[in-house]
């Protein structure tokens, strides 16, 4: 029944366990308590003379019964032997009660009973369990708010106020306070209030007294409201008013004083306006509402109950109604004055403020209560929130938080109401607003924003409703602008402002660890059309609901904004754009097109006004279906027009004001019929307004319409009646006082809240869509960031630019952060480039160094350091979101870098191996030790500019000066410096580059290349190309640190590498780190990407491109790199082409002295014992080994070695052809045969070349181990054509070559060629003898042989130094006759049968008898030559010749 439920913890004292001794001693206590109140009170009666001569006098005459029930009571009170709450507390307090009510009593006597009443209050004498208390309780109110008594002076009257304002307050405050009725409560309130008035005449002490107790009083009432019970049943409809009961409270309760000579004396209220609304309130509570509708009264029966829900309402439409000033208070933005008192109305915010604190989220579980804060309060709210008095603005805006924070749910038009017509209104200074009020608004808006979900919810509820305004929207432009110092330093404001911006985004920043929704990066697209205008979601409380539908809702109104733009320049285009759009349907109907009239801001109302006028058939339909969109229920006829007329200007011409009204008065009469007859009355009354409105405020109109003049031209328009004159006298007055504007302001700005606009937001509240209350995730923050990033990232950087003080710099450090980890994790890569580019310009690094010391003016300037702080924390936390900012970072990097500031490790790539192969040339940066005492060096060694060589350059700028030391200001500077490099972390940027993201790491390379720039041909100066080396090592330090993703960085890297490699003419340390770096690139890659081992190894060969004067400067230390690689990955290099480049560059080092032995390490390390030796290097491999033989570089002895790797290559030959034999299908082993076949011919071409060395021990060995490499195969099948091929292209060449080497050059160029031929010859017949039994099959054996004689014939004849050579004479018989013993024992040179000539035997012997006649009669001597004719020898000379002259 809307009352509070009683406090089961509160304990009456008889329960309390107590022994017999402590009961009785506290009866007696007590009964002594009471009894020297009742002194008190008789002692002061007897000072007065009218009491004590009573009391003294001898005759008949009685005593006054005040002083009779005093005397009697102390009697009893020693006489009661019960518990104290089982005595009915009427009994002890009537007599001082009686005291309190006579008004023949004055203030001492009446002040000293109000303190007794008060003592027995405070003490714990009354609670729940005492018998009667409920009467007694009521009993003490009606006497102290009833109190009477007679005025002796000022001060003794302002004393009986405080202390009536004392017991009431105790009352409130008792333990007993429960049982007081609805009535009571609200006479207590009544009583407090009286006195409030009376104080406005009295002491200080008496108002500050009186306020404080009205504020403790309204807070114990509200403090219950969250324990009363519902309030639904509470509500009687029809029944009996409570104007009377409160009335006769008022009458019976009202408290007066009677001055000395016995006249009644009231304390004139100082304000009649309040007086007149405290009856108004408390004794007409029946009467009407502003909105027209009859407030349902309480009855009397509910407020006689204990109190509750009855008298809350009850008392806070009495605080509202304070707030009800007369009209005529100036509230307009020219008031500059304050044109009211304002103490009433900020005692009420006060009261109304502490109710709704202490009431809270309680309040929306009673209608009554729920439905003055919606309507009547925050209508005031409004009016007052455009007050001039900064306090009342400044309590208006708690009030309006204080609501958001409780009922907001129930408020969601009202806010809007609150933000747009108040906050933002105010904001602009052309409404006429001064500073102090711009100031408290910015205040109370930023208290809003530091609510997290405040700028959520307001974007999700309003921004996102097609029929709201935009209002986050409004509010961050506001925050940014408001932050934003124009042509004038930073105020207080700017600050303020920026504290709501950052504590926005801050907001945002907080909700990323919560988790994000995700959908909220879905796009949002438009299939078809459907009716979307009153659309509402199926469930505001699940975010898998409502989210989707909002964004859906948001990308709607901004596509009706284009729309509306477009509507603006050309009708038909607009609605066409929309059609395509899919928001207005293919065919047009008129529903839609009026709602879109209705709800799209930002059309001309002009162009809205001639549509809606227009005589088309189909433009009178939008007009009648425009008017259906308006709800006028219960409105004056005024009031409506009004707000049909606020959404299109007017047309001008008479038949389309004629249409436009039709379609009003028809919806007008459909709705809210009143009093009118019919439609035609509601059309004729329209038309009677239009015209009064344009009569009363149009200038040209000298002579105005009269209120008589009105009513008489309105007769008989009722259906044949007249309308009633105080119905038409109120529609006249109104319109008189506030024009219809029939041309509505067009554009932006905020429109100020008019009775029309208020009535019709209360009517839209009952249908707009739920309240969404936002939860701490991040649904909707990528949306919101994406609208406020650039304003906000603008303003903080103007503020921090501008500001001069720390605090201010942390501040807007901390919304830069914000703004980045926002940006990084919703992601909008844009805004965090931009915000970079933005931190860079503040780090001073950027800027064009104008300073003779930029180390020191760096250490100075704080700013410089925090912003340099933040881009560097920015970079390390959210790289993988940055792109085109890589450059500024970079930027600011090379600054660094230039002044000698970065630490040892930045270019270093922070992998496994912790050496750093030393280069010449490359100038590493030392640690840095941060103390104060020294200052280490720090730079790079192309310039002597360590920290301690600049000072010293610094201070001694002239070297014959005597060096000074640094200050100890410029050693501060220093510190500060040094550790402001250090918080930067500047080389985890590049140590962490592998956890990137590929975008970001790839835009980091490609700003690396770009900051190196690009190389030019010819001398670029030492500082560019120290950038340039910088940037190099850098580059190759995030190459090596993201090895899984060399594939995404490869081609960058290796263009500018090549760039630099092939622009280069002269060494220097650039191509120098270019072919270093790319080297180590290989060394590390190559283990780990064998399919992209081609890729490194091909990109080896830019060192074969390289200028022949810095490959010979570098070769070297190349070879040794290059050999590195080799030992470490020979295993990992498959390919031929990979091979091919590795075999080329230790090729090229054969002939270079310096470079020769490594490269001979490495084919070594590759060829021996055939450990890497593969068929796909296998060719390459013995290329390389000739040339190393061939190389006259270094000692003989290391070409015999490379001689002994090819032969020794044999053994692998045999290898692969016995694994093919066995692990193979045979027709792969049939090509893998061949392969090894191919192979093996192109090792004895390669020896035979070698075979023609001048050195003779490299000869010779060459010969040698040709030889074995000819006769040891016989693991490795080789098909006779091959050899064939071989006795042709090796065997027959070499020896040819060494004859004519030997006939030809010197003995001094060659030496000792005898030894070689002798070699040579036995190479000869010992490999033709071991192949001989194969190669008599071959049809071609013939011509083989012959070949093999014609040689040992010219060996016969050579002359080596002039003359023929002893040692061949003898050899060369001796070999023959062997050779033929042979042949003749494998039956393959025997004599055969005349028949068809035997030519093989007859040319052996034509060709044996031109060497060693004699031989023949020695071999064969059974058979006779001379058998031999003279054709047949002729056939054979012309044979031999022929065969000679082609070997």
């Amino acid at each position: 029944m809307g009352r509070l439920r009683l406090q089961s913890n509160i304990k009456a004292i008889e329960e309390e366990p107590e022994d017999c001794e402590t009961t009785s001693s506290n009866k007696a206590a007590l009964a002594c308590m009471v009894n020297s109140e009742i002194g008190a009170v008789l002692a002061v009666m007897r000072r007065n003379v009218r009491w004590g001569g009573r009391y003294v006098s001898g005759d008949d005459q009685l005593e006054h019964s005040l002083i009779q029930s005093l005397k009697k009571l102390r009697k009893q009170i020693f006489l009661w032997q019960h518990q104290w709450q089982t005595i009915n507390p009427v009994l002890y307090l009537q007599p001082f009660l009686e005291v309190i009510r006579s008004d023949e009593t004055g203030a001492p006597i009446t002040s000293v009973a109000l303190s007794s009443v008060y003592k027995i209050l405070t003490l714990d004498v009354l609670d729940l369990s005492t018998v009667n208390i409920e009467d007694a309780m009521n009993l003490v109110v009606d006497a102290v708010t009833s109190c009477r008594f007679e005025i002796t002076d000022p001060a003794s009257e302002e004393v009986v106020l405080m202390k009536i304002l004392q017991v009431l307050l105790a009352c409130m405050k008792g333990k007993t306070s429960v049982v007081l009725s609805n009535q009571h409560v609200c006479t207590i309130v009544n009583t407090c209030f009286r006195v409030v008035h009376q104080a406005g005449t009295k002491g200080e002490l008496l108002q500050r007294t009186a306020r404080h107790t009205m504020h403790e009083i309204v807070k114990c009432i509200f403090s219950h409201l969250p324990d009363v019970d519902n309030t639904e049943r509470s509500l009687v409809k029809g029944g009996t008013s409570i104007k009377h009961e409160v009335s006769g409270i008022d009458a019976d309760y009202s408290f007066a004083s009677k001055s000395d000579n016995g006249t009644e004396y009231d304390g004139q209220p100082y304000s009649g306006a309040s007086a007149g609304l405290l009856s108004s309130v408390m004794g007409d509570s029946a009467g009407k509402m502003d909105n027209g509708k009859d407030s349902v009264p309480y009855d009397l029966h509910l407020m006689t109950e204990p109190y509750g829900v009855p008298c809350m309402v009850e008392i806070f439409h009495f605080l509202c109604s304070l707030l009800n000033v007369p009209e005529h208070v100036g509230m307009g933005p020219k008031t500059n004055s304050i044109a009211f008192d304002e103490d009433v109305p900020l005692f009420a915010l006060g009261l109304i403020n502490s109710a709704i604190e202490l009431g809270g989220p309680a309040i929306r579980h009673h209608p009554r209560l729920l439905s003055l804060v919606q309507d009547e309060l925050f209508r005031n709210l409004m009016q007052f929130g455009l007050s001039v008095s900064p306090l009342i603005l400044s309590m208006v805006c708690c009030i309006v938080l204080n609501l958001y924070q409780h009922l907001r749910i129930e408020l969601k038009l009202q806010l809007e109401a609150f933000f747009s017509c108040v906050i933002l209104r105010l904001s602009q200074s052309r409404y006429g607003a001064s500073y102090q009020q711009q100031e408290v608004a910015m205040e109370a808006l930023v208290d809003f924003c530091r609510q997290k979900t405040f700028m959520v919810e307001m974007y999700a509820n309003l921004d996102c409703d097609i029929t709201c305004s935009n209002v986050f929207e409004e509010l961050a432009n506001l925050l940014s602008k408001s932050a934003f110092p124009v042509n004038s330093p930073l105020s207080a404001m700017h600050i303020l402002a920026l504290d709501g911006l950052i504590a926005v985004i801050q907001g945002m920043a907080e909700r990323i660890a919560n988790g994000s929704f995700n959908s909220e990066l879905a796009p949002v697209n438009l299939e078809e059309y459907t009716p979307f205008w009153m659309l509402k979601c199926e469930c505001y409380n699940e975010p898998d609901n409502w989210v989707p539908f909002v964004r859906r809702r948001k990308y709607i109104k901004r596509r009706l904004m284009i729309g509306a733009d477009h509507f603006n320049r050309d009708p038909k285009k607009g609605l066409e754009f929309l059609q395509g759009t899919h928001l207005l349907p293919e065919k047009l109907d008129p529903q839609s097109v009026a709602c879109f009239f209705r709800y799209t801001a930002g059309l001309d109302k002009n162009l809205v006004g001639d549509f809606l006028g227009n005589h088309d058939e189909f433009c009178v339909q939008v007009l009648h279906e425009f008017a259906k969109t308006f709800d006028f229920q219960d409105m004056n006829l005024d009031t409506a027009l009004r707000l049909f007329l606020e959404t299109f200007r007017l047309p001008g011409e008479s038949q389309k004001i004629q249409r436009v009204l039709e379609a009003f008065s028809g919806r007008y009469y459909e709705q809210s019929p009143q009093i009118l007859a019919n439609k035609d009355a509601a059309l004729l009354l329209s038309y009677s307004l239009i015209m009064l409105n344009t009569d009363q405020h149009n200038v040209q109109v000298k002579k105005k319409m009269t209120e008589e003049d009105f009513i008489r031209n309105n007769r008989h328009i009722n259906g044949g009646n007249d309308l009633p004159r105080e119905f038409l006298s109120e529609l006249y007055h109104s319109i008189c006082k506030n024009e219809i504007r029939t041309t509505p302001e067009q554009g932006a700005g905020f429109a100020e809240m008019t009775p029309s606009r208020w009535i019709d937001l209360m009517h839209k509240s009952k249908k707009s869509a739920p309240y969404i209350v936002s939860d701490s995730r991040a649904y909707l923050d990528h949306d919101m960031f994406a609208i406020m990033s650039g304003p906000t990232i603008a303003a903080i950087s103007v503020v921090f630019d501008h500001a001069e003080h720390e605090e201010v710099y942390q501040t807007c450090i901390d919304g830069f952060l914000a703004v980045a980890k926002i940006s990084a994790c919703h992601p909008l890569e844009d805004v965090l480039d931009d915000l970079v580019v933005s931190l860079c310009k503040f780090t001073t690094l950027l800027n064009p160094s104008s300073v003779e010391e930029p180390v020191l003016a760096f250490g100075d300037d704080c700013k410089a350091r925090m912003a340099t702080v933040t881009v560097f924390t920015i970079a390390n936390r959210y790289g993988d979101f940055i792109h085109t900012g890589w450059r500024n970072i970079l930027d600011c990097i090379l600054r660094l870098h230039k002044l000698g500031l970065l630490p040892a490790r930045v270019a270093s790539d922070a992998a496994d191996e912790s050496e750093m192969s030393p280069e010449p040339g490359q100038g590493k940066p030392v640690t840095s030790s941060l103390s104060s005492v020294q200052v280490q060096a720090i730079g790079t060694p192309r310039r002597s500019s360590g920290l301690m060589g600049r000072f010293s350059q610094l201070l001694s700028l002239d070297t014959e000066e005597p060096r000074s030391q640094p200050t100890e200001q410029q050693l501060a500077a220093h510190q500060r410096t040094l550790q402001t490099i250090q918080k930067c972390h500047i080389e985890s940027i590049f140590t962490e580059s592998k956890f990137l993201l590929a975008e970001s790491l790839l835009q980091l390379a490609r700003a690396l290349i770009w900051a190196a720039g690009r190389p030019q041909k010819g001398s670029s100066s030492p500082e560019d190309e120290d950038t340039a080396v910088f940037c190099l090592e850098l580059l190759i330090a995030i190459t090596l640190n993201n090895r899984d993703r060399i594939g995404l960085l490869w081609q960058g890297v290796y263009e500018h590498i090549a760039n630099i490699v092939q622009s280069t003419l002269m060494p220097c340390a650039l191509v120098e780190k270019a072919v270093f770096g790319l080297l180590r690139i290989c060394q590390r890659l190559l283990p780990y990407k064998e399919n992209l081992a081609d890729e490194l190894l091909r990109s080896l060969q830019l060192v074969l491109k390289l200028d022949a004067r810095v490959a010979d400067a570098y070769c070297e230390q190349i070879t040794q790199e290059v050999s590195r690689l080799v030992k470490a990955n020979a295993t990992h290099i498959r390919s031929q082409l990979g091979w091919r480049t590795v075999a080329s560059l230790l090729s090229i080092t054969a002939r270079h002295p310096e470079a020769s032995e490594a490269g001979f390490d490495a084919l070594f390390f590759i060829m021996s014992d055939g450990a890497h030796l593969t068929p796909a290097n296998y060719v390459l491999c013995i290329d390389a080994a000739r040339q190393f033989a061939e190389s006259r570089v270094g000692q003989a002895d290391r070409s015999v070695r490379a001689v002994d790797l090819m032969s020794g290559s044999v053994a692998c030959l045999t290898q692969w052809d016995e694994d093919a034999k066995g692990a193979m299908a045979e027709a792969e082993a049939m090509k893998l045969s061949q392969e090894i076949g191919e192979m093996w011919l192109r090792l004895v071409q390669a020896l035979r070349k070698v075979c023609l060395d001048q050195r003779e021990e490299v000869r010779n060995h060459a010969l040698l181990s040709l030889q074995m490499c000819l006769t040891g195969v016989e693991g490795i099948h080789l098909p006779h054509g091959l050899w064939l091929q071989c006795f042709d292209m090796v065997i027959f060449t070499v020896l040819d070559d060494l004859t004519e080497i030997a006939q030809g050059h010197s003995q001094k160029d060659y030496r000792n060629m005898e030894g070689t031929l002798v070699l040579a010859l036995k190479l000869l017949t010992k490999v033709y003898l071991l192949l001989l039994h194969d190669l008599s099959q071959l049809t071609t054996f013939c011509k083989l042989w012959l070949g093999v004689l014609s040689r040992m014939e010219k060996y016969m004849k050579v002359k080596v130094r002039g003359k023929k050579s002893e040692k061949l004479q003898e050899l060369v018989p001796e070999l023959l006759k062997n050779t033929l013993l042979v042949m003749k024992t494998k039956g393959v040179l025997v004599q055969r049968s005349a028949l068809g000539g035997d030519s093989l035997w007859e040319l052996t012997w034509l060709h044996v008898n031109n060497i060693v006649p004699s031989l023949q009669s020695e071999m064969f001597p059974d058979n006779d030559s001379e058998q031999t004719d003279s054709k047949q020898g002729e056939i054979g000379k012309n044979t031999v010749s022929n065969e000679a002259g082609s070997g």
